[in-house]
């Protein structure tokens, strides 16, 4: 008993430590530049050595797509504690909570674009990161659109798959542009512009 209890302990330290430095790296590298800040400035600034820091990300694109990856997994994990009824704003309302969420971190929004550019790669791990994400992203928003559908709550004509791509190519380009312009840019309200259009859309007349 105390082993198990001993071995459930250590485990949520290492969780622990492991979420601590995806938010010191993260704010590092957003701060000083990913290219600029070296494993070893990670592991001081988390209070640890760094063969501790590489214990759980060998490398530095090992500790960079982690915090890519934990970020799509906070907006996934929103998606799958969605609730409510088919109303007709539920798919909206979500897609603006998760918009409102990354725009609340502008660290992660320049570590997401930075790493995109890396899924024009086949071989590289990102590709099939977003690969797989994108899609299932895009299965989810969908089947959320169609179930509003079903219950008569938004038109029952469109192509929901094809308005799901849309939602999430405007959010993702805009991200973008909000990293060219320097953060110059109201990136949730420019979000919540087009998801109103889009509730005017498939609003029944």
């Amino acid at each position: 008993m105390v082993a198990r209890g001993t071995k459930r302990g250590s485990y949520a330290v290492g969780r622990e430590r492991r979420e601590r430095i995806l938010a010191v790296a993260s704010q590092r590298f957003f701060e000083a530049g990913y290219s600029q800040t070296s494993l070893a400035e990670v592991a001081r600034a988390v209070g640890i050595t760094t063969p501790g820091l590489t214990h759980h990300f060998p490398t530095k694109q090992h500790l960079l797509l982690a915090i890519v990856e934990h970020r799509l997994d906070v907006a996934q994990g929103m998606a799958d504690a969605a609730s409510g009824e088919p109303d007709g704003i539920r798919t909206i309302q979500l897609l603006q909570s998760i918009s409102d969420t990354i725009a609340s971190d502008p660290a992660l929004i320049t570590l997401f674009v930075l790493v995109s550019a890396e899924t024009a790669d086949p071989s590289s791990p990102v590709h099939a990161l977003f690969a797989q994400r994108y899609e299932r992203a895009v299965e989810d928003i969908a089947s959320s659109f169609e179930a509003e559908a079903r219950a008569g709550a938004i038109r029952s004509d469109l192509d929901y798959r094809a308005l799901a791509r849309e939602c999430i190519a405007v959010s993702d380009g805009l991200q973008l542009q909000w990293v060219v312009a320097g953060g110059g840019i109201d990136l949730s309200g420019l979000i919540r512009a087009h998801l109103d259009r889009v509730s005017r859309l498939i609003a029944i007349d």
